[in-house]
């Protein structure tokens, strides 16, 4: 079996019967995530922003990767509350319920301090960090009700260690570790209060990435990546893959005594 039909198969059903939300699901992590999701039985919504035919190409993909496996596509802007409450109205509608949100969308606009404009770090942090409140915010009521839920957030390295150029990412992406924190405190302190504990509960937590094989380094020149290999104790780029697993480990139901927790996957870049 190739790695790609691994990829591509149903592996187990540790998310049987659950529903999960990916923003920015269509490339990248959030494609491997979705494609992770689904091999373990999940239905998958996919958030997009923009590109419609790539949105459509997916979905045709992921189709015949998974024919027994529901899946939806949501077009909308994360920056944007009413857009994050819509798809998230929008998935429960289609699907019934809503298990399982990863918060990946992100987007960069890297300049230095000096340089950075206004709109340069409001439009960054709006993605990155505000949209990823007001989507756990809808998620989170509709949890509640059942008394079950996860939510993951997708963060980043250069939340941890810092980056030149990326104040504006960083900092969102820093931001998101509190807020995995802050609503796993008040996610328990819900549930507790509502008397719903013989359940799954609802978690909270956050994966950061290292530098990992995407699109998003395709414009960096191979020296650069080089450069940046180098400072990797295991000495290579990461695989969406390798993120995806310990997302759809944190979305099952089995790792439910697990909350406000951050998990690394960078090859030992910040240990």
């Amino acid at each position: 079996m190739t790695a790609t039909q691994e990829r591509t198969s149903r592996t187990g059903d540790k998310l049987s019967g659950r529903v999960a939300f990916v923003t920015g699901g269509t490339r990248g992590i959030g494609a491997a995530i979705c494609r992770s999701m689904a091999a373990q039985g999940a239905d998958v919504a996919a958030g997009y922003s923009g590109n419609d035919e790539a949105a459509e190409r997916f979905r045709k993909q992921f189709c015949d990767d998974f024919p027994d496996q529901g899946f939806s596509v949501h077009k909308g802007d994360i920056g944007n509350p009413d857009d994050c409450r819509r798809t998230i109205d929008e998935v429960i509608q289609e699907h019934g319920r809503l298990d399982v949100l990863v918060n990946n969308a992100g987007i960069t606009a890297d300049r230095t301090v000096l340089k950075m404009t206004d709109d340069d770090w409001r439009r960054v942090v709006d993605v990155n960090l505000s949209g990823a409140f007001y989507l756990s915010q809808a998620a989170l009521k509709h949890m509640l009700e059942r008394g079950s839920g996860r939510i993951v957030m997708i963060s980043s390295v250069i939340g941890e260690t810092g980056g030149i150029g990326q104040a504006n990412y960083s900092s969102a992406k820093a931001g998101l570790l509190g807020l995995t924190k802050t609503l796993a405190r008040e996610a328990a302190m819900q549930v507790q209060r509502s008397g719903k504990t013989d359940g799954l509960g609802i978690t909270v937590n956050a994966v950061t990435p290292g530098y990992t094989a995407t699109e998003m380094l395709d414009s960096v020149p191979d020296k650069v990546l080089d450069g940046l290999k180098a400072k990797i104790p295991l000495g290579r780029l990461g695989e969406p893959e390798e993120v995806a697993r310990v997302v759809h480990f944190l979305a099952a139901d089995a790792s439910g005594y697990i909350t406000g927790q951050v998990w690394g996957v960078n090859g030992g870049l910040d240990m």
